[in-house]
């Protein structure tokens, strides 16, 4: 199974060595000592930690949808010639970027700091691993 140590655990979830420190300390995140005696995290204890403690923003569309991939956010650049523009929106962490029209940037009025909604509907994921393995 894998580990992480405190530190890796903290890049992993955005936050400092010492909030993940108080995590583990409190109970809320499960700590065990590796074959050294460092503290380490299961990775499936990290992962369940990092599902339960995300929040998405909730949609302001009301609209159903089956795409279950959508991330609100604010517009925070527009780069537009006559014909298409490149919309980049800020979701939480996660920087979203759409290529459209421009009469499309128009008709849905979008200008920077416009709140919007990133539908992603792809049909290929690609999954990578560090280290190279295969």
């Amino acid at each position: 199974m894998t580990h992480f140590r405190i530190a890796e655990a903290a890049r992993l979830l955005g936050v400092s060595d010492d909030t993940v420190r108080r995590w583990t300390d409190g109970g809320a995140l499960p700590v065990e000592a590796d074959t050294s005696g460092r503290k380490v995290i299961a990775g499936a204890d990290l992962a369940a930690f990092a599902r339960a403690q995300a929040h998405a923003t909730p949609d302001p569309s009301g609209v159903g949808r089956s795409a279950r991939n959508r991330f609100v956010g604010l517009v925070t650049d527009i780069q537009s010639d006559k014909v298409m523009s490149q919309v980049e929106i800020q979701c939480g962490p996660h920087r979203v970027v759409s290529l459209m029209s421009t009469e499309a940037v128009h008709e849905l009025s979008l200008e920077v700091g416009s709140l919007a909604v990133a539908v992603v509907k792809a049909t290929h994921i690609i999954v990578e691993t560090p280290g190279g393995t295969a």
